[in-house]
């Protein structure tokens, strides 16, 4: 399956998954620092969709705010 995510990254809110009509807004407190905002995103869609992070691929937008993600 594919998902359109935005990604708010330092957010207080955070680790949070919201589902919207387009796709997936996920709050995380990491900061876009050494890839530390897409490690925490996959672990946490990981528990999200309650699959193995290894199932999770980030397809388009690693270093951007608007991502694709395969599961």
């Amino acid at each position: 399956m594919i998902y359109q995510i935005t990604v708010k990254t330092g957010s207080k809110k955070g680790p949070l998954v919201e589902k919207v009509d387009d796709g997936l807004i996920v709050y995380l407190r990491e900061k876009p620092h050494d890839g530390e905002a897409n490690t925490a995103l996959i672990k946490l869609l990981s528990e999200y969709f309650d699959v193995p992070k290894t199932s999770i691929t980030i397809k388009a937008g690693a270093k951007s705010h608007h991502k694709i993600i395969e599961l």
